[in-house]
Order: structure tokens, then sequence, then C-alpha cells
């Protein structure tokens, strides 16, 4: 089983470049066969989820060249059928962005109920309450969504909650509905705005993206595009706590710094410089992190996807910090696994209080989902000795070449397979 190893302790330095968004990605892909034309798709993320999500496509007929490692050709002409049931799909949440897109263009869907990191409940009611108000009946049987309608009909749409994944799946089948759809209480996440943006880059007639009210009006048929999906607000925030936990100097390039404010004003909070630029961030980080207060939000609050790695960060700050966890109710499994590592972290309810900590110390851990699993590996780049970390599965899941950008900064750190590699790397480093 592949695993990270580590040896902690020093400080990341130097340039780091940021790729496409994985969550604005995986939607794209979905929306890209609702034409019959080609598209191109740029700055693609090359990353366990949207490889199978390409596969999954694949599966029903539709015609996938890959150009380059970033770069994807896509023609949906002919699609064979509707029906998206493998085991990959299963284990990826965002597969439920092919119903959307499938009962926009074809008026008719089937697709595995999705899985994805278990870090809480994530219902799809209001993803099904967008499709019933568009004029489709939705019933799941045996594990499998099954969306059908005669026609879909633009109509009013009220979200209970903010839910990037229902604002997006409406977004989709509306597009291709007859008469407006206006979506209330919408998120308004940077990759909300991406795919509406790449869906009116094929015809689609979209406004609103980025405020709570979106209004669609529907169109009969899409046309092909060019589309360069924008650089992920994730990864960049992972790399900037990386250097502020690490004490390091930073330079992460290819970002949109308007999408990282509220991240980068948490760092600020703790002590860290922040420089901006048009494309890239600078953090330094020269001294201890001070402690600090997080709760997650919907955007432009601060992202509950950044939410493990910043504890991690606060575990090392002067002080005590709380973090309140307002999206997702599991999201700190992680915890265990830090405090294997020395962390003084206590979860009461939907928060954390925690007590920072002079140092980690290295141990062997395990990756319980995505994030925290990045998470983890800033943990053990700080730590006193060595760390092993399982399940890096769930890490390539949302970050291409993670180990090799961060021994580009600096880290020692490597992928391994076996307990004599690990040996190797523990002898080397001695």
């Amino acid at each position: 089983m592949e695993r990270y190893v580590i040896k902690g302790g020093n400080p990341l330095a130097g340039e780091v470049e940021i790729g496409g968004a994985k969550n604005a990605a995986l939607a794209i892909l979905a929306a890209a066969i609702m034409t019959d034309e080609t598209v191109y798709i740029d700055n693609m993320p090359d990353e366990r989820d949207t490889n199978i999500l390409l596969q999954a496509m694949e599966s029903i007929g539709v015609i996938v060249d890959r150009v380059d490692r970033h770069s994807v050709k896509i023609n949906a002409a002919h699609i064979c059928n509707h029906t998206i049931e493998n085991e990959f799909i299963k284990k990826m949440r965002a597969s439920y962005y092919l119903i959307g897109a499938l009962l926009g263009k074809y008026k008719h869907a089937q697709v595995a109920l999705p899985g994805g990191c278990e870090i809480g409940l994530r219902p799809i009611d209001q993803h099904i309450k967008g499709f019933n108000a568009l004029g489709a009946t939705v019933n799941i049987e045996h594990a499998i969504i099954n969306a059908e309608a005669e026609q879909l009909v633009g109509s009013h749409i009220y979200l209970d909650m903010v839910s990037v994944g229902a604002t997006i799946n409406i977004m989709l089948a509306a597009s291709m509905a007859n008469g407006q759809t206006i979506i209330e209480n919408a998120a308004k996440e940077p990759h909300v705005v991406d795919v509406a943006n790449f869906l009116n880059s094929m015809g689609a007639n979209i406004k609103g993206a980025g405020t709570d009210v979106i209004r669609i009006k529907g169109v009969q048929k899409l046309h092909g595009s060019e589309y360069t999906i924008i650089p992920d607000q994730i990864e960049a925030g992972t790399f900037m706590v990386a250097a502020a936990a690490t004490r390091g100097d930073v330079i992460i390039k290819n970002v949109i710094p308007k999408h990282l404010e509220s991240i980068s004003a948490k760092l600020i909070e703790m002590g860290c410089v922040i420089h901006e630029s048009d494309d890239a961030v600078r953090v330094e980080a020269r001294r201890r992190p001070l402690a600090t207060h997080v709760k997650t939000l919907p955007y432009p609050g601060f992202p509950t996807d950044m939410q493990p790695q910043i504890t991690v960060a606060l575990g090392l700050a002067s002080g005590v910090s709380i973090v309140t966890e307002s999206i997702f109710e599991n999201r700190f499994k992680y915890v265990d696994q830090l405090a294997r590592m020395g962390a003084n972290i206590k979860v009461e309810g939907t928060a954390a209080i925690v007590n920072g900590v002079e140092r980690y110390s290295g141990a062997d851990i395990s990756a319980p989902d995505l994030r925290a699993g990045a998470a983890l590996v800033i943990a053990a780049l700080t730590a006193d000795g060595f760390t092993t970390i399982d399940n890096i599965h769930f890490i390539e899941r949302g970050y291409e070449d993670f180990d090799i950008k961060l021994r580009e900064l600096g880290a020692q750190i490597e992928k391994v397979d076996t307990d004599e590699e690990v040996r190797k790397f523990e002898l080397k480093m001695a």
C-alpha cells in the first residue's frame, strides 16, 4: 500500500504553481457532455477524481482525447446510454453532476449513488427538490438515482440551505429547460461561477452566478467551446497554511488572490506576512503562529475544505484557539491521528478547542479523508522525527503531485510502497 514517509523540521521555501480547481473541473467535465460538438478544456488537474469521471464518461460512449496531461477534448455526440454505474463512480461524490447534465440534455439519467470522503451527512435532497421543480421525476432504487422528464420547465427554486452541489446540478439541468429558472439562496463559491462561465461559453444564458440569486434562461442547444479552468483555491490555501505551520517563506503562483481572502485574513491574524500580486500570494512566517478563532462558512467565509489544515497550524500556536465547523458534522475525524503526534485538541460537538503545543512528534498515522490527509502531511512536515501516513489515495483524489511539489519547496517526503523503502528513506535522511 502506498504511503508517505516524511522527516519533519524543514521550513518550506521557494515557489509552487497551483493547478486547476478540482471542484470546478468535475462539474465542467460533466457539463461538457451537454453538447454534441467538441469541447476543449485546459488547466484540468490530473487527479484521481477527474480521471475516474473521465473513465465513467467513456463508459457511456463519450470520446475523451487527452491532448496532454492538463488538457482534454470531449465529444459526446454518440452517447450510447444514460446509465452510469461502476465501482469507481460510486466512490466519488461529484458523480451526481452527471445527473444534471444528462437530465438537461436527454431528459433522462441513471447514476449510482455517490460516495466520496466520509466527512459528514451530505444528502442530495436539495438536488432532487430542484429537479422536481423543473418537472423531473426522481426515484432512488437499488442505490441508483433515476431522473426523467417528458420536458424540463423553468421554475423558481429556493434552496433550504446553501449547497454548492445542488446549485450546480440545478444550473446544469435548467440550462436546457424551457423558460426561466431562478435559484435563490444559491451557493457563491468560485467554482459555481466557473461552471456558469463555462456553460455560457457553450451558449447557455446564466446570470448572477457569484451572488445568492442565479437566473437561467433555458436554451435548446449548446455548442462547442474552449475553456480554461480556474486555479484551485483549496490547493493554494493548503500550501499557504503549510508555509505558516513550517515557519517558511513560499510564493504560491497561478492563483486568484480574491478567492483566498478569508484564508489570508486568518494567516495574518496568526502573525504571517502576506504579499499579494495579480496572480500570486507570498506567505512569510518567521515565528510561532499566534492563536485565533476560526468558523467555517459558505463562500466568502472560511472554507470547510481548509478547516483541518488551519487546525493543524493552530495546534502549534501560542495560546488557545477555537475552530468551529458549521458545514460538515464529521470533519474532526483526523483529531485522534493528530493526538498521536502530540496535539492537544478537545472536540466538543461542532467545535474543537485547540491548546497549542511547541511541536508535534513523528508517528505512524492514517489519512481519514482528502483534506484531513493533506493536513496531516502539514503536521508531519513540522514534526520531530519521522512520520508515515497511510491511505494517501484520499490525498491523491484532490492534490496532483503533492509530494513532488513539497519536495521542490525543501520538504523531506517520499511516496513508498514497502517497509523496506521506509527504512531506506530513514537511513538516507539520518
